[in-house]
């Protein structure tokens, strides 16, 4: 055998036969998506998804972000502000829906659908309770991946969106029943609080929750009298231990709760309920035997409402009187501190859309993130999300077998 004839031979021997490590994959899957910012014109909502700060670091990770004009605004961004950043500006809405993620605070609205090309990422806060039956139809021929911004959990379980506006909005409700209490908006003229030789202010919060952990802290640092009530001994023992021990608590009794709100000046509802599922935790006939003047902030009010008297309203029409007692309850309360509340949101969504981008699409980013899975109302068109299948009688879909298939 000539010399070739060896040399294959030991190649032959020594390497094809021999088992070899696979191949695996190493390629980044990282490619640039381009992220739209509309301006939340309607429903008084003043916040922005993401801030200045926050399209930088998506543009200088190689993304694209375009900006409505004015959509910071509300929140004391300018377009300067943005374009700085990185960001493109555009006064028109097509360009800006024609984004592979649309991000918004605000509902999308059924002029808003008209503006998405299809097959893209939408993701604002849902409001299952406004959803109209025109708009989650256009979504759904849209073909669009849809994610609620209060369903989005964290791999602990707790929601995300939820757990950072609701601390804003448990400070932010005691802020305003001090506002309503003070002649200034035609309230008794009670200071919320306490001074010395006078009684101080009894403020009542029914929910053991984020939002009323954060009312209790404002409220006792003002020197009000705050008493607690909820469903859960264990709530209130871990409430009890994080805020202090100067306050009352009790589980929910009728007759101690009435006799509770009889002398109340404030009642803050803060229960966590299931979409489409009220539970008037507080009843009309106990909103009548309040005092005159009382402020009840109801912050359940976007999933119905907790007190039977409270009505979901728009923010620059949030107040109105019923048996005498002051009822304030717009649904995207933390609104009002829209700056606060635009860097609270941004601090989510920055590393999730850079998460996106990294993993490659958002199908392959639900693929690796079951938690993402949550907030996901609607997969490529496909409904997912069981309450308004029921709310619209349709079917909805498993999200974790529909996954699989793509």
């Amino acid at each position: 055998m000539n010399e070739k004839g060896k040399n294959s031979k030991i190649n032959f021997g020594g390497t094809a036969l021999m088992p070899k490590e696979e191949q695996l994959e190493t390629a980044v899957k990282h490619r640039k998506i381009s992220i739209g910012i509309p301006c939340d014109k309607k429903q008084n909502e003043k916040r922005v998804a993401l801030t200045p700060e926050s399209v930088n670091l998506l543009v200088e990770n190689g993304n694209e972000v375009i900006v409505q004009k004015g959509a910071g605004v509300g929140a004391n961004y300018s377009d300067k502000d943005y374009s700085e950043n990185g960001a493109s500006i555009t006064d028109s809405p097509a360009r800006v829906f024609s984004a592979d993620v649309v991000i918004k605070v605000a509902p999308f609205s059924e002029q808003e659908t008209d503006y998405l090309k299809g097959n893209q990422v939408v993701m604002s806060y849902l409001n299952v309770l406004q959803l109209s039956e025109e708009t989650l139809g256009k979504l759904i021929r849209k073909k669009v991946t849809a994610i609620a911004f209060e369903k989005i959990r964290d791999a602990n379980g707790a929601m995300l969106v939820v757990e950072s506006m609701s601390e804003i909005s448990g400070v932010t409700s005691i802020l305003i029943a001090s506002e309503y209490l003070s002649n200034h908006h035609g309230g008794k003229g009670v200071m919320l609080g306490g001074i010395t030789g006078v009684t101080p202010t009894e403020v009542v919060i029914i929910g053991a929750n984020t939002a009323g952990e954060y009312a209790a802290r404002a409220a006792l640092g003002l020197g009000s009298l705050v008493k607690i009530f909820d469903d859960s001994l264990l709530r209130l023992k871990n409430f009890q231990n994080l805020v202090g021990q100067r306050l009352q608590t009790s589980v929910f009794h009728p007759q101690v709760l009435k006799k509770a709100l009889k002398s109340a000046d404030v009642l803050i509802g803060a229960i966590e309920l299931e979409d489409l599922k009220p539970w008037y935790y507080v009843t009309e006939d106990m909103v009548r035997g309040m005092k005159k003047g009382a402020v009840i902030i109801d912050l359940s009010i976007d999933r119905g409402g907790c007190i039977e008297t409270t009505e979901c309203r728009a923010l620059n029409d949030p107040a109105y009187e019923k048996h005498g007692v002051i009822h304030f309850s717009a649904w995207n309360l933390p609104s009002r501190v829209a700056r606060t509340a635009s860097i609270a949101l941004s601090n989510i969504f920055t590393p999730l859309l850079q998460n996106m981008a990294d993993a490659g699409g958002i199908t392959n980013l639900m693929k690796i993130n079951p938690h993402l899975r949550t907030g996901a109302y609607l997969f490529n068109g496909i409904l997912t999300n069981e309450t308004l299948g029921q709310k619209f009688g349709i079917i909805s879909k498993d999200l974790d077998l529909l996954i699989t298939a793509f």
